[in-house]
């Protein structure tokens, strides 16, 4: 994903641009083209208008719902007190005439946002080429984001759902830039390659196959819905954890950078739940991440909570990457 910093007018266009180009390569025609650039010019106004030290991700999704251009809007403003009056046509605290949040809405074929008083504000838009009259529920949702100064991110994920089961992987390669993402985009290939094997299997696979590279923080989870767990493989900082209720069970990742030394390679299961989440992130994200300051987040759309998660525990000196997944639906 691209983050690009709003805090005054001028980067309202460099929004636009981004994401009208994005979706471009992905063979929007002139209609849905100008859907996306609705989205990410109200978006971005309204971080100038309410926001405070906001951004805007820019990226793609691809999963069980669909395919398109993904926006997600983060601000630490003074937050929204009524969510409901404020996706209400013709509300409007700054002048307007108070059509943003529902054009924003409209336009998108999948829709979410989170805000709590003196806690800032968080948008997702998803807006895909041709708009579907049934809207599917994800279960699934990224945010990864380079290095401030670096064009390539050195993380890398991927997510596959065989049915009601998911398998996902999450590679940090060592340091960042191009040689980190070249590690980390052979982890991908090597699990794609394995990705019925069990997670250890895969992992020992990847660990294997990327001596050539300069190696990775890599971690690998398959929710298995009839045992109601979660099998989870971890070589280094890449950290899982399963959120259910009010407790966070944080999973356990041995020490090693795959490619180069693992001394062991272990699978453990972790009781899954249908109302669970799963969390996986890079080591740019710190390690006390937590949800529960963010009252009724954990129902929100998956890249809604990653890109909270990423807003409020980015390092701010990595790439950082959240991958968010449910059981079932919500």
């Amino acid at each position: 994903m691209i983050s690009i910093p709003v805090t005054e007018a001028s980067q309202v266009a460099e929004v636009r641009r981004r994401a009208t180009s994005i979706a471009t390569n992905l063979g929007f025609d002139e209609t849905a083209n100008g859907r996306v650039a609705i989205v990410a010019t109200e978006l971005a106004t309204n971080l100038v208008k309410y926001g405070t030290s906001g951004e805007i991700l820019v990226g793609t999704f691809e999963d069980d719902t669909g395919t398109g251009v993904e926006l997600v809007s983060l601000d630490r403003g003074p937050g929204l007190a009524d969510l409901g009056e404020a996706l209400r046509d013709g509300h409007s605290t700054g002048g307007s005439p108070g059509l943003g949040l529902g054009s924003i809405r409209r336009q998108s074929q999948a829709f979410d946002i989170a805000s709590w008083p003196g806690r800032g504000t968080a948008i997702l838009a998803r807006i895909e080429a041709v708009p579907r009259t049934a809207s599917a529920c994800s279960r699934f949702g990224a945010v990864a984001v380079p290095m401030r100064g670096e064009v390539v991110n050195g993380d890398g994920y991927c997510i596959r759902s065989q049915g009601s089961a998911w398998t996902l992987i999450v590679a940090d390669g060592l340091g960042h830039g191009p040689h980190a993402a070249k590690a980390s985009d052979e982890a991908v290939r090597l699990f794609r390659s394995r990705e019925h094997d069990a997670p250890g299997e895969i992992l020992a696979t990847a660990h294997a196959g990327m001596r050539h590279t300069r190696g990775a923080a890599v971690s690998i989870a398959r929710y298995i819905p009839e045992r109601g767990v979660v099998v989870f493989a971890g070589i280094g900082n890449v950290m899982g954890g399963v959120v259910t209720g009010l407790e966070t069970k944080r999973m356990v990742s041995l020490p090693g950078t795959a490619g180069h030394v693992a001394r062991h390679i272990r699978e453990f299961e972790y009781p899954f739940a249908d109302d669970s989440l799963f969390v996986m992130c890079s080591d740019g994200i710190a390690t006390g991440w937590s949800l529960d300051a963010y009252a009724g987040l954990k129902g929100a759309h998956p890249s809604l909570i990653a890109g909270i998660l990423y807003r409020d525990f980015s390092r701010g000196r990595d790439d950082a990457t959240v991958v968010v997944a449910r059981g079932v639906a919500p």
